[in-house]
């Protein structure tokens, strides 16, 4: 395949992540195609984007998919008009590859209300990804669990979803109730039968304005990636998860405008390590169970203490405290809240946040910042090389309670969560290495590779 336009100098890509762990997900995707990629876990300054001038892709990870429409009226647009800034061909809005969205919590369609007023042209949407396990068929959305395939709105775990859960498979409608822009669908059909350019063009003449593109195999991520880079104009404003780094490298790959494959990098094991996780999905359950036949010892901490300032503080002083007492006794602690949706520890959060008259979003944020200071004190008074943060909302708080500033990813671990180098002005904090989990990411022996080395 011949491409009509080769790839500038420069960043390519510029990418906003509506939670961290789907953000180093983004970066793999570029880094581990051979484009260095950095993340930053706020927006940079003038100073520290100078600092990674070379780099060909530039992301910064967000908070946006646990925030109201009222905070991304606020915060979004200063946000995209930093990407806008940076003049990269593709600009891209990245959410989970689960869709994770309400109108009230998270809501992509705000956002693509948003770049509609600073972006031209019509957005692209790839959220499926063949290597993460998501297929799209026909605008529907399927998910792997544990090895088997669910439409989204019977997924296992997004069903059941304790902020956003799917009642609807079918991204188009989802969207629909998030914003009032006209939503198109190029399917896998037509971009088997080479039909998709003028689907396309149907689609916007009808009035769309975010257009959902199908990717079920190699091919149409392949075909995905050419609609984007393509037909998106000189800088097309893009939504979808790692799947449109995905697609846009599959493109450039067959076109040879990168190399087929870059081999992995390598890192060795580590005797101490430190984790936390405030994830409900039975994935990362197993991934608990099986750590603790394994090395680790399982803290568990009340989540429910949260919903009261005093009592929460104690109780991340606990936790804090037996989490140094395990590493030195020469296991590695495993910090969480719950093991699956179905934990009494769960209900008893949602009882207990009732009871109290205190908002969902504000506790969660708690949880989440409170993870990070048991994490940052165990690391710093441990003297620790490697950490995990388990949890895509809880990795958007925690990891800001670190004292880092970026990351960039040295070597993958499970599809959509690498292993990263911290970067950060603070020496005693720069070159930690991180891992960010997303609930249903990883097999059963996660937190186990991360300890024990990845290629």
């Amino acid at each position: 395949m011949s491409p009509s336009r080769p790839l500038p100098p420069g960043p390519l890509v510029a990418f906003y992540g509506d939670d961290y762990t789907g953000s180093s997900a983004a970066m793999e995707a570029l880094a581990f195609a051979g484009l260095d990629t950095v993340l930053f876990l706020a927006p940079p300054t003038p100073e520290r984007l100078r600092d990674f001038g070379a780099y060909r892709g530039i992301g910064i990870a967000g908070v946006a998919r646990s925030r109201d429409p009222e905070w991304m009226d606020r915060n979004l647009p200063p946000l995209f008009g930093l990407l806008r800034t940076l003049g990269t061909p593709v600009v891209h809005y990245k959410v989970c590859s689960t869709f994770d969205s309400a109108p009230h919590i998270g809501s992509i369609g705000r956002a693509a209300d948003i770049a509609a007023e600073l972006f031209e042209g019509w957005i692209p949407m790839i959220v499926a990804d063949p290597g993460m396990g998501r297929f799209q068929s026909f605008g529907h959305l399927f998910a792997l669990a544990q090895g088997k395939g669910y439409r989204l709105d019977r997924h296992p775990t997004m069903s059941k979803h304790p902020v956003t859960p799917m009642d609807e498979s079918d991204l188009g409608l989802h969207l629909a109730k998030q914003t009032n822009k006209g939503i198109g669908l190029i399917d896998f059909v037509a971009m088997k039968h080479g039909q998709a350019d003028a689907r396309l063009a149907a689609a916007v003449t009808d009035g769309a304005k975010v257009v959902s593109l199908d990717v079920l195999d190699e091919e149409t991520l392949l075909e995905a990636g050419r609609l984007v880079w393509e037909r998106g104009g000189e800088q097309v404003f893009s939504i979808g998860s790692q799947g449109v780094e995905a697609a846009l490298v599959a493109y450039w790959r067959s076109c040879g405008l990168l190399p087929k494959q870059k081999s992995a990098s390598r890192v060795g094991g580590v005797d101490r390590i430190a984790c936390v996780s405030g994830s409900v999905s039975p994935v990362t359950a197993s991934q608990i169970a099986y750590s603790v036949k394994n090395g680790f010892t399982g803290i568990r901490i009340d989540a429910a203490s949260a919903v009261d300032e005093a009592a929460w503080e104690k109780e991340i002083a606990r936790v804090t405290q037996e989490a140094l007492r395990v590493l030195a006794d020469g296991s590695n602690p495993l910090v969480f809240t719950a093991t699956g949706p179905d934990d009494p520890a769960v209900s008893a959060l949602r009882q207990a946040i009732v009871t109290a008259g205190v908002s969902t979003e504000s506790v969660n944020d708690r949880i989440g910042s409170g993870l990070g200071r048991a994490l940052d004190t165990v690391v710093r008074e441990a003297k620790l090389r490697r950490a995990v943060i388990s949890g895509g909302d809880t990795s958007s708080h925690a990891a800001s309670m670190l004292g880092i500033d970026a990351l960039t990813a040295i070597a993958p671990v499970a599809p959509g969560s690498p292993l990263c180098r911290a970067h950060s002005t603070d020496p005693a904090r720069d070159g930690l290495q991180i891992a960010l989990k997303g609930g249903q990411v990883g097999g059963d022996d996660f937190f186990c590779a991360v300890r024990d080395g990845a290629s």
